[in-house]
């Protein structure tokens, strides 16, 4: 009989540190992913509005007695405040520009003293974004959005980065998707013998399906092989029907299980008991 094996505090703490990291991480990473992302949008997008915001509030403030009364400062203040900035550099200061600083420093006091203000700059940025859609949506939009794209690609450097940001956005965003996956098949891929994950994007171009068989009644396939852990790129390969399987999984499910290396499997799909002597995989064939 096999001796049990020895457990140590080393072995205890690295087995269940392990296993709280297996339970934590994918809430922090979530958490962390979440968090930089509202600080790009907040430190990105939004304040820059919110600063352009209490600019326009700042020079409308002469003008506005509203604002005046709110915002406008004392003359005694900015007085001092020309005095002292006539003495931190020793040269001529305009009071206007002494007060235009004193209105914008209680301006931000202000604003700072209402929270709620921040999220002015991400609720114009949403609906600038959204009607920035609809706007591009239209035929007008499309056309003038055309126009700056074939602008982007003459500029140096933009132009080695710009398309593949935008296929990767499109692959991820877009509704009407320069690839569409229609199912999920198996197809021995690099080599026979080897079974990979592939997607399904259409039929092949008229020149390859002559070279594979341009006397079949029907056209083969043209299959995507997303890689690991990156689904965005991968290999597309030309193939016959009777050369791949088509397996009753999602796109979604196939996409995970691609970027995790095979580790999240559809529940449905996971092996419980020992295979038997016929491990093929199913024989559901796209071909008729």
């Amino acid at each position: 009989m096999a001796r049990a094996e020895r457990r140590t505090f080393r072995s205890d703490f690295r087995r269940f540190f392990v296993k709280g990291l297996a339970v934590l991480l994918p809430t922090v990473l979530t958490l962390w992913i979440l968090v930089k992302a509202y600080e790009f949008i907040d430190v990105g997008i939004a304040q820059p509005i919110n600063g352009g915001i209490r600019y326009v509030i700042n020079k409308s403030t002469p003008h506005v007695e509203i604002l005046k009364e709110t915002f406008e400062p004392s003359d005694a203040a900015v007085q001092r405040e020309t005095e002292r900035r006539r003495e931190a550099d020793r040269s001529k200061t305009a009071q206007n520009e002494a007060r235009s600083y004193l209105r914008s420093q209680r301006i931000l006091e202000w604003w700072n003293e209402r929270w709620y203000m921040n999220f002015i700059g991400l609720f114009v940025a949403v609906l600038s974004v959204y009607f920035a859609g609809r706007l591009l949506g239209g035929l007008l939009g499309r056309s003038l959005y055309s126009k700056i794209e074939r602008l982007l690609t003459t500029i140096p450097v933009v132009k080695q980065v710009y398309p593949y940001v935008k296929q990767v956005v499109d692959f991820i965003l877009s509704d009407e998707k320069p690839i569409k996956f229609n199912r999920v098949v198996l197809v021995q891929y690099p080599r026979k013998g080897i079974w990979s994950i592939g997607l399904v994007t259409g039929t092949p171009m008229k020149s390859v399906q002559n070279e594979m068989d341009p006397n079949a009644r029907e056209p083969g396939i043209t299959v995507f092989i997303p890689s690991s852990p990156t689904p965005f790129t991968g290999y597309t390969i030309s193939v016959t029907l009777d050369e791949v399987v088509e397996i009753p999984i999602s796109i979604d499910e196939a996409l995970r299980f691609t970027i995790t290396g095979g580790v999240l499997v559809p529940d449905r799909e996971t092996i419980t008991t020992a295979l038997g002597s016929d491990d093929s995989p199913p024989s559901n064939s796209l071909s008729k």
